[in-house]
């Protein structure tokens, strides 16, 4: 296949991930929610059929891990079937798939998690995003998919934008300090995907470097938090003590500290 020729389709563009893809990719067919909803088996194959795209890259996602929780069916459909109906189109015109999982098929027992190692999900977003994985598994040879943890960047609601917005409303934000994992910069997440489609189909782990708790997060971006425990800190959905995924098939992204620096300066230029 000559490179130049290469038809890319993303999905899910209006997203946080979504937006920074399209930088990466300015060539892409760009669909957003409005243009296609991944919930409908038979117009996501009529669209895939349609564009005959080479590779598909899906970032459309229901995120919101508390309102799984009351949501299932819709979290389901997203996470799970939907990426299911992609497979299923991407089979029937031979493209590769690069679909976008979490830290959070593990349940935070282990300090940290390889790509081979066994998914148990603790809430019902991780169960769905689980589900996506074994739909895809199921139905197509040419997937990549890729687990990501702790997403911030400028083109969405991000754990960054919330406490920015509480230091400015209250004076001490509460964050908890028991709950460790790796934040990820979307758009070095977009960018490391150029070099992941060249690799050879599976699961990957992909973040950047270094690991955190929530708190000492927080306080690489504000001064006036104090640290809690998840106890004191009650969310609906249960979330793992540790989701720290080990990339070990390809070089290691930048440390989350300077990708961080790098988004606060890019947000306030």
């Amino acid at each position: 296949m000559v490179v130049g020729t290469i038809k890319t389709l993303i999905i899910g563009t209006s997203g946080m991930l979504g937006s920074d893809l399209c930088k990466v990719f300015p060539d892409a067919v760009k669909l957003t929610h409005r243009d296609l909803d991944i919930k409908n088996r038979e117009q996501v194959i009529e669209s895939i059929l349609e564009i005959k795209p080479d590779i598909v890259i899906n970032a459309a996602a229901y995120t919101d891990v508390d309102g799984c929780e009351d949501n299932k069916e819709l979290a389901f459909q997203t996470n799970g079937y939907g990426p299911g109906y992609i497979a299923e189109g991407c089979a029937k015109v031979s493209a590769k798939f690069v679909h976008f999982s979490t830290d959070y098929v593990f349940d935070g027992s282990k300090k940290e998690y390889l790509e081979t190692d066994v998914p148990d999900p603790i809430n019902v977003y991780g169960h769905s995003k689980l589900l996506g994985e074994k739909e895809i598994i199921e139905k197509m040879h040419d997937y990549m998919i890729v687990r990501i943890s702790w997403l911030f960047g400028v083109h969405g609601k991000n754990f960054v934008e919330t406490v920015l917005r509480l230091s400015r409303e209250i004076d001490t934000v509460k964050v908890v300090n028991d709950q460790f994992g790796k934040p990820t910069y979307a758009l070095d997440l977009a960018t490391k995907i150029k070099e992941i489609i060249e690799l050879n189909p599976g699961i990957y782990h992909i973040t950047n470097d270094g690991i955190c708790s929530w708190y000492e997060f927080a306080s690489s971006i504000i001064d006036n938090t104090v640290p809690c425990t998840s106890e004191e800190f009650p969310r609906k959905a249960k979330r793992p003590k540790y989701s720290v995924l080990v990339n070990t098939k390809t070089e290691p992204m930048r440390h989350w500290n300077e990708a961080l620096k790098e988004y606060l300066k890019e947000r306030n230029a």
